[in-house]
């Protein structure tokens, strides 16, 4: 089987969903770790379109995009759990939540932070939490009693959403607001806390201490 090589950043929690779908099939693989203010050349051959993390380069094949490359692991890889569903209405069905949570839900959390005044973060904040009574309805119907959005194992939709956790817990202490609050979605925090605690995550998402360390070192005079 050709080399593999990740082309990430730390704190990106699309190129994590990649390290995390890589460690849960067991896949070998080398992970090189990109200054993104002075991009390698290294990069910007392997994705000239984007220019951005993450890429994999599968022997000499790059392949660009989180969720393309997602679903390039479970195809390749086929040892170990399936990262999409095998019956084709469940993988639609998983596909269109990730969409929702990509282009939809976590959109808000940024939406929130540049809100103006009192009344406009709290309309934000509503439609932050109507998205939580979402995403718990769609896990306790994905989930079928079991532990993730996949059944038994992480799947397409725990990718998704799993790899956003620290990013979401960190704008959440600096914002005074928990995201995936325990009253609208009891499910989903445990969920959240399940997922965060699984031997192909640990080690991959960055801590919300590092990532508000990394928020204010864009803020600091150079």
């Amino acid at each position: 089987m050709a080399g593999v090589k990740l082309l990430g950043f730390w704190a990106s929690p699309y190129a994590n969903r990649v390290q995390i779908a890589l460690n849960l099939k067991s896949i070998s693989y080398e992970y090189i770790e990109q200054n993104l203010r002075s991009k390698s050349q290294l990069l910007l051959e392997s994705n000239p379109v984007h220019k951005k993390v993450p890429v994999l380069i599968h022997g000499d094949n790059p392949v660009s995009e989180s969720l393309v490359i997602l679903e390039y692991i479970d195809e390749v890889w086929t040892q170990g759990p399936s990262i999409l569903p095998s019956d084709p209405h469940d993988r639609a069905v998983a596909r269109f939540w990730a969409a929702y949570i990509t282009d939809k839900w976590y959109p808000l959390i940024s939406e929130y932070r540049l809100a103006e005044g009192a009344e406009a973060k709290a309309a934000v904040k509503e439609k932050i939490l109507e998205g939580v009574v979402l995403l718990e309805e769609a896990f306790v119907t994905c989930s079928q009693g079991k532990g993730y959005f996949g059944g038994e194992n992480i799947g397409y939709i725990d990718l998704v959403l799993g790899s956003l956790l620290g990013w979401l817990r960190a704008r959440g202490e600096t914002q005074g607001i928990t995201f995936l609050d325990k009253t609208k979605g009891p499910e989903l925090s445990a969920w959240a806390d399940r997922f965060s605690s699984h031997s192909a995550v640990t080690g991959v998402l960055p801590t919300s201490e590092k990532v508000i360390e990394f928020i204010k070192s864009f803020t600091r005079p150079n």
